[in-house]
């Protein structure tokens, strides 16, 4: 088969549902991985992004209250969110990831809700084996807007969670949900 001319690539905002805001929260009893401490730092990846919060010194139980935003076309893909121990003079050391789907949080988007009473419980994500999660996560109608609060509990180390929430932020000329 031949075609004449550049094929035509679909534009981003042909194809972008919205953006999704991560806000790392922050970290409990996360892994020693220095002499009596740690200095960690998150990194969330989403297909081929890849964003990632500051360091905090010598904490683990670190506060971040980082944002991190994602552009979302595909709603089936997962989240993978790692902690890595930053090392000044060798490779840094993980400290555990957690991955969960967003697939709930949208399905719930795709309800328009509006002028639901603030905080309102709209859909419950349970702890299972196929999810990180370490409670249940709501998504709850709040001033407005839908979020989803995540307790992340860390795989692949001895201890750690990680509280995130979602937020979804449309923008005008993409194709939305």
């Amino acid at each position: 088969m031949t075609t004449t001319g550049p094929a035509r690539k679909s534009s981003l905002m042909e194809t972008l549902l919205g953006l999704l805001r991560i806000r790392i929260k922050r970290g409990v009893n996360l892994a020693v991985r220095d002499i009596n401490s740690s200095d960690p730092y998150v990194v969330v990846k989403m297909g081929k992004q890849k964003l990632k919060t500051r360091v905090i010194n010598k904490d683990v139980n670190p506060e971040w209250n980082e944002d991190l935003t994602l552009s979302v076309t595909d709603p089936s893909l997962t989240v993978l969110l790692t902690v890595y121990d930053h090392d000044m003079f060798s490779k840094d050391d993980k400290m555990g990831d957690a991955e969960f789907e967003i697939k709930p949080y949208i399905e719930a988007l795709k309800m328009h809700l509006d002028g639901l009473p603030s905080g309102t419980i709209v859909t419950t994500v349970q702890p299972c084996r196929r999810n990180c999660l370490a409670e249940e996560s709501k998504v709850t109608w709040v001033d407005g807007k839908l979020v989803q609060d995540l307790v992340l509990r860390l795989r692949h180390v001895e201890c750690g969670e990680v509280e995130a929430q979602l937020q979804w932020i449309d923008l005008p000329g993409s194709k939305g949900l």
